[in-house]
């Protein structure tokens, strides 16, 4: 029984000393991002790394969950005699909810993983302890770049998957099902409020990409500089974001729509 307890002790502490260590890297890289506006070279090159390459999953996934909400919406609507109202549905669902968390967490499993594995491999082959000697912070060099850029990245993304979705949504709801086009579109500009809907759902991207940029980046840097180390830290990337994403997920909610 004691063992436990020490065992659960020292869990706790180790814990502790993790989200410790996170957070001063967390506060090292925002210091680090605001010296990247005076090089956006860097910037640049990571946006077509951590944005540009992600862009293909996004886009297909966006079109099929958009194609399945128009389906399924157009089944549940037509039993209220509501189908006009089918834009609605798809758009709210997409710029609320789904388009948000699916894309940040196809952004934690695509991008997130990809940089810990590449910021874990630069340390398990000394290449940041080698930036240190020559007096280059790789905080500032290496993680701020990929930081602002991963944040970048998520808002655009995120929109980008609703968008889709509604076409998506139009090609079954309108092209396959017979809803009128008109409807579909005026239903959609007349209930969806900027404010409400559509600036929620950038403030959820927003967060979403912070948290993934961060998980991500830090598991790399903190890898274990073994091969061991640096595949449990891409695994712990993925859990990790994707916990804190849908945790973060039902926080907002409950602050922007319900009465909390």
């Amino acid at each position: 029984m004691v063992e436990k307890l020490q065992q659960l002790g020292q869990r706790t502490l180790e814990l502790f000393e993790k989200l410790g260590r996170s957070s001063l890297f967390l506060l090292q890289t925002l210091m680090g991002t605001l010296e990247m506006l005076l090089r956006p070279r860097l910037v640049i090159a990571q946006l077509h790394s951590v944005g540009v390459r992600t862009f293909l999953i996004i886009i297909v996934s966006g079109l099929f969950i958009g194609m399945v909400l128009g389906l399924q919406g157009f089944t549940t609507l037509s039993d209220f005699g509501a189908e006009e109202s089918l834009g609605v549905m798809v758009a709210a669902s997409l710029v609320r909810e789904l388009g948000p968390v699916v894309t940040a967490l196809l952004f934690a499993g695509r991008a997130g993983s990809a940089l810990t594995a590449e910021i874990g491999l630069m340390k398990t082959t000394e290449q940041l302890s080698g930036m240190e000697m020559m007096a280059v912070d790789p905080i500032r060099r290496i993680i701020a770049p990929r930081f602002l850029a991963g944040f970048i990245s998520m808002p655009l993304l995120a929109a980008i998957f609703s968008v889709v979705g509604v076409i998506g949504g139009h090609m079954v709801g309108v092209g396959l099902l017979g809803v009128d086009d008109g409807a579909y579109w005026s239903q959609m500009q007349a209930k969806i409020d900027f404010n409400e809907d559509i600036l929620n759902g950038i403030i959820k991207s927003v967060v979403f990409g912070f948290i993934v940029m961060w998980v991500a980046l830090f598991e790399g840097y903190d890898a274990i500089p073994t091969s061991e180390g640096v595949s449990r830290a891409t695994t712990n990337t993925v859990v990790i974001s994707s916990l804190a994403i849908l945790s973060m997920d039902f926080i907002l909610t409950a602050l922007m729509f319900g009465d909390i």
